[in-house]
């Protein structure tokens, strides 16, 4: 009789297997993935500050997990009796015991605090320089105005975690920096001292430890990961933005797929970043809170300088001359303090609104997805070189001691230097940069019009020597003399007449476009 061969039966994996792939979840997922296949992302230089960014947070993530099973947040006073002599026997919090126990006796726990550390600086510069590519080249208007909004609440995520992770070690560094914080927070009218008592829990130095680690742990990170996911939702959403050329129109962007050609890329340069830091904590010495010693309320570190992304809140402080304090409805105002308070409140409020700001101005609502030369809109680059010298002013006015010893001037001296610099800088820098933005426009004219120089001499028939010109290819002819086309003037108030002229009428009317290929 015949002999059946059993029936093959699939196994548990396999039907899991199988059952999952069924799910919508898995069918959204491969349709996201088909997505990113095809989605064409442009290469260029200013894409990688992103992926620098990225690099310094996954790096501060991880070594902040590590730190985090190690250090006590804790003001209540030990006597420390760990492996560096110099402080044996010293009277010191248990938060700054902790780190010294996590820098000397944990292995590879200097390793961690210094990569940690100098992430932390280096995500501020890679931010800043997002948001400047992102400014001067006009990516930040509709339909990614809110990405722009996006950005600037992470830059302001790492500076709040920053601050506060600053002050954790609790050495006497960090405690003179306390204490200014403290000073400013009691020059609030009305409300400084019941803000100080808030935030301290007393009198100084209180609980302060307790309080900033809950920050610098928690909110901060959180706050962090939300706006950085939400950034990268509209993103997904909008698509690339892309300078002109040859097939690159509204909406249509030329470039890498972004899986897995342009993944792969970016993947290195992450790997490379997270090298450095890595390197850097290796070799490079920073923040040895063992020569510091104890944070102590008596006493204060001298040359004490904020972390670099801080400074120009220091640098404003320093440049209001003293005495400026009004009596007024029986309290005193101390303008010292509330005058850079609101200068550089209205400076970081005014850079969060500046694409609103600007579509108001223009009466722009158009959607653009193509990418503006800094040198074809004059008034926004001047804007922006303003404001990079107003910062730079205040940045450096936060070292006006370091550079009045270091140089042998006056401090005195140094301290107008920087005043003259924080009012009339902007004021020249702007000048300037819409000047060369000009002169930039006019070399591209010619460049469009007449060619670029050989250095080939000829003579012609008539006797008279001429230079033979070359014709700029395609793409360069794109990219010189794309600059969209300007809205019309709103009908408003003479003020908002006169700013829509600082964007527009500083152009020089470009060549006609070549004709796209057939």
């Amino acid at each position: 009789m015949p002999v059946h061969a059993p029936e093959s039966r699939s196994s548990l994996t396999d039907r899991l297997s199988h059952a999952v792939r069924s799910t919508a979840a898995a069918e959204r997922t491969r349709a996201t993935v088909a997505e990113l296949r095809g989605r064409a992302v442009p290469l260029h230089w200013s894409n990688l500050f992103g992926v620098v960014a990225m690099a310094c947070i996954v790096v501060l993530f991880v070594t902040g997990v590590f730190l985090t099973f190690f250090y006590t947040p804790s003001s209540e006073p030990v006597v420390y009796s760990g492996s560096y002599a110099p402080l044996r026997g010293v009277e010191m919090s248990k938060a700054l015991e902790s780190t010294l126990f996590l820098s000397f006796e944990v292995p590879g726990g200097l390793l961690m605090r210094q990569a940690h550390h100098w992430a932390g600086l280096l995500l501020p510069a890679a931010l800043i320089m997002q948001l400047l590519v992102t400014f001067f080249t006009g990516a930040f208007r509709r339909p990614r105005q809110w990405s722009w909004v996006l950005l600037f609440l992470v830059f302001l995520m790492a500076l709040l975690a920053g601050w506060s992770g600053y002050a954790l070690p609790d050495d006497l560094l960090s405690g003179t920096g306390l204490r200014i914080v403290e000073g400013i927070v009691l020059g609030i009218p009305v409300v400084g001292t019941w803000l100080s008592a808030l935030l301290f829990g007393g009198e100084f130095p209180g609980q302060i430890i307790e309080h900033l680690a809950p920050v610098h742990i928690l909110i901060a990170p959180a706050g962090l990961v939300l706006f950085l996911a939400l950034r990268i939702r509209l993103a997904f959403r909008h698509g690339p933005a892309q300078f002109a050329g040859p097939g690159r129109t509204e909406g249509n962007a030329v470039g890498l797929p972004l899986l897995p050609q342009l993944a792969v890329r970016a993947g290195a340069l992450f790997l490379i970043v997270v090298g450095l830091i890595l390197g850097f904590a290796a070799t490079v010495t920073v923040a040895p809170v063992w020569l510091f010693g104890p944070s102590s309320p008596a006493d204060a570190s001298a040359g004490s300088q904020p972390d670099w992304y801080t400074g120009f809140l220091d640098g404003a402080l320093r440049l209001v001359p003293p005495g400026w304090e009004v009596e007024w409805f029986s309290r005193t105002w101390t303008l010292a303090v509330i005058v850079p308070l609101l200068v550089v409140g209205v400076f970081l409020a005014l850079v969060a609104v500046y694409p609103f700001l600007e579509a108001w101005i223009t009466g722009d609502r158009r959607e653009h997805h193509l990418l503006d030369r800094p040198r074809n809109a004059p008034g926004r680059t001047g804007i922006g070189v303003a404001a990079i010298v107003f910062y730079g002013a205040l940045w450096g006015a936060a070292s006006a001691d370091l550079i009045a010893t270091h140089f042998q001037v006056g401090l005195e001296a140094t301290i107008w230097m920087f005043r003259v610099l924080v009012v009339a800088g902007p004021l020249v820098g702007f000048d300037v940069a819409r000047r060369v933005c000009l002169a930039l426009q006019r070399k591209d004219r010619e460049l469009v019009l007449h060619g670029y120089e050989t250095g080939r001499i000829v003579r012609l028939p008539g006797g008279e020597y001429a230079e033979v010109h070359a014709p700029l290819t395609e793409e360069e002819r794109w990219r010189l003399i794309d600059r969209g086309t300007a809205p019309e003037r709103p009908r408003g108030s003479r003020i908002r007449g006169a700013l829509f002229g600082l964007f527009f009428e500083d152009r020089l009317a470009a060549p006609p476009r070549p004709p796209l290929p057939e």
